[in-house]
């Protein structure tokens, strides 16, 4: 009994030896500048950017393959942001920032196909197969990814609607 846990002991000191070994060998220094990019972005993965996530969108940045403005999700805030840290310039007027969106589905053209449910990143709409679908309001990021694949036509996005509930309130509009 004594002799295999000896032994186990013995081949997890020397694996774990060589792990460590390997570990210091053969390291790959990370850049910071696309840690830092990808900490700015809001990491909601939804692949508006046309990139493969967050990270892929902050590896292109901070390449110089995307433009600060690559983020739709973020809005003007992010963009500016973005072109400090990366020292692009950007004029902010040109972007149109909408305000935050939410999806919407409507419930009399839904026929519970499951295709919108499968193209959210962030697991924001519920239901099941032939039945209606909702959208949870705290976990949609209104990336739009469900409006494509919709084939009734039966979600939408809309702004983020006022109420006490919430506490999102519009901007003022300037006089």
């Amino acid at each position: 009994m004594l002799l295999p846990v000896i032994a186990l002991t013995a081949l997890g000191i020397v694996l774990g030896a060589l792990l460590s070994l390997a570990h210091r060998l053969f390291r790959v220094q990370a850049d910071d500048s696309v840690a830092e990019v990808e900490a700015l972005l809001p990491g909601t993965n939804c692949g508006q950017c046309g990139f493969a996530g967050c990270a892929g969108a902050a590896a292109a940045l901070a390449e110089g393959r995307a433009p600060a403005t690559c983020c739709p999700g973020g809005g003007s805030a992010l963009a500016t942001a973005l072109a400090q840290r990366l020292g692009l310039a950007l004029d902010p007027s040109a972007m149109a920032d909408e305000g935050p969106k939410l999806a919407v589905i409507a419930e009399e053209l839904c026929i519970g196909c499951c295709r919108c449910i499968k193209s959210c990143p962030t697991d924001a709409i519920v239901g099941a197969a032939k039945q209606i679908h909702g959208v949870l309001r705290e976990a949609c990021t209104g990336c739009g990814n469900c409006i494509e694949r919709c084939p009734t036509e039966a979600v939408a996005l809309r702004p983020v609607p006022v109420t006490l509930a919430h506490w999102v309130w519009p901007r003022p509009v300037p006089a």
